[in-house]
């Protein structure tokens, strides 16, 4: 839109020059006086005011066909200013907000990048330890000499790692990076009494052949679990459960449900050991001629804490 102001006013200032100078010409020639001035100086005046006319009726002519044209002429300066001011301040929380972005952009494209590097060491095999793995668990009994008992523990765990991380060096030195709050944490808990197990584990992926393998504690309470006797899970059998895969499946789920029992109460152990074969002891037990129902229940064979192995037998009984 610019451009065709620009030539139409180009246009226009050539046709008035021509005008002008004819009209002026004219007049003189008519020898045309006002307020008694000479010929020569009222048609130099008439020409003026024909070009200023003129200048007026293009101006108008403009604003008439061209919003750009009024918004530009007659624009509030202060106004836009104000405006401008109040648009500055606005975009400063913005450029705040673009900071924060930013910064967490950067952030996880390094998490991403981290990611890449440990799904390559994965897929290489170099990966030995993984983050979170726990590579080490032990039971701390409060006594007075509770810190040397976490030293023996410490340089145990040290030693063990050592042969997986650097199984082939002879020299044995200290692999395991602790925080020293950590350790210091661990030693005002322990010294409060009690009985404890203390879990040692990867903050990051470890590869093999690595000089150095960072870890942080867990140091949970060695409390009893499960009692003798406890019936841990239980399971109803109905008549057309009573074949070989409908138990077998039954006895598998019940199993499934006492692992995530024993987990929920604070167990850290994976091993369900039972005794005997469970399938055939049932089948034996049971008597598919008559409709009725058999409960099934896990039973703990001992009292088992924290760390403890559950062991456990299986109970069949008429509903």
């Amino acid at each position: 839109m610019a451009w065709i102001l620009i030539v139409f006013l180009i246009l226009l200032g050539g046709l008035i020059a021509p005008f002008g100078d004819l009209l002026g010409t004219k007049i003189g020639k008519a020898r045309f006086s006002i307020l008694k001035l000479r010929p020569k100086k009222t048609a130099t005046i008439i020409t003026i005011i024909t070009g200023g006319f003129i200048s007026s009726i293009s101006i108008g002519l403009l604003l008439l066909i061209s919003e750009e044209f009024r918004q530009r002429l007659f624009v509030d300066i202060p106004f836009l200013q104000k405006t401008l001011d109040e648009s500055k301040k606005a975009l400063i929380p913005l450029q705040e907000e673009r900071r924060i972005l930013e910064e967490k952009i950067n952030i996880k494209e390094k998490e991403l990048n981290k990611l890449k590097s440990d799904v390559k060491d994965f897929r290489s095999g170099n990966v030995v330890i993984k983050k979170g793995q726990t590579l080490f668990i032990a039971q701390v009994n409060s006594n007075p000499k509770v810190k040397f008992d976490l030293a023996k523990i410490y340089n145990s765990a040290d030693k063990y790692v050592q042969k997986i991380v650097i199984p082939s060096k002879k020299e044995i030195k200290n692999i395991l990076l602790w925080k020293p709050t950590d350790i210091s944490e661990i030693e005002r808990v322990a010294t409060k009494g009690g009985n404890w197990i203390i879990l040692i584990k990867a903050a990051t992926n470890v590869l093999k052949g690595d000089n150095f393998v960072f870890v942080y504690p867990e140091l949970l309470q060695n409390k009893i679990i499960v009692r003798k006797g406890e019936v841990i899970t239980s399971e109803i059998l109905i008549n057309n459960d009573l074949d070989y895969k409908n138990i077998n499946f039954k006895i598998r789920t019940l199993l499934r449900k006492t692992r995530d029992q024993i987990k929920s109460k604070g167990s850290i152990t994976n091993e369900i050991t039972t005794r005997g074969d469970f399938i055939k002891k049932i089948i034996d037990s049971l008597d598919t001629n008559r409709n009725i129902k058999y409960k099934l229940e896990v039973v703990s064979l001992r009292d088992s804490k924290t760390s403890d192995p559950i062991l456990v037998d299986l109970t069949i009984t008429e509903e």
